[in-house]
């Protein structure tokens, strides 16, 4: 079920263990992967998609430091409890976009500058 629903760009310059890691957060936050249910194994998740195991274990590596999954050594990986997990996400983001702020008061940007770039991007989505 999960190969069906992840999709790799191959001509993105996002790197694939990113863009495994974001299509199966995307899951865990719409809810199509609830918690507790299991995920596939690091070499199926391989097999099934064509992709290097290391590159799906870097993905899982950081899904778990990220706090959305948990490992049970020799068991497999699960999806934790969304308890808490939108806030988590919710901080992570917003200290991504922190940082893109700070990169565009250092180009000189004022807070109108920012304001009307942030208007102009929320107003396309």
């Amino acid at each position: 079920m999960v190969r069906k629903l992840i999709n790799i760009d191959y001509n993105s310059s996002k790197a694939i263990y990113e863009q495994i890691y974001d299509e199966i957060l995307k899951l865990i936050l719409s809810n199509v992967l609830k918690p507790d249910d299991k995920l596939p194994s690091v070499r199926e998740l391989a097999l099934l998609t064509k992709i290097n195991p290391n590159t799906i274990q870097k993905a899982y590596k950081s899904l778990e430091n990220d706090n959305y999954i948990s490992t049970v050594k020799g068991i497999g990986n699960y999806v934790k409890s969304n308890e808490g997990l939108k806030d988590a996400h919710v901080t992570k983001q917003k200290e991504t976009l922190r940082e893109i702020l700070i990169s565009l008061k250092k180009l000189s940007l004022t807070n109108k500058d920012i304001n009307e770039l942030i208007s102009e991007i929320l107003s396309t989505i």
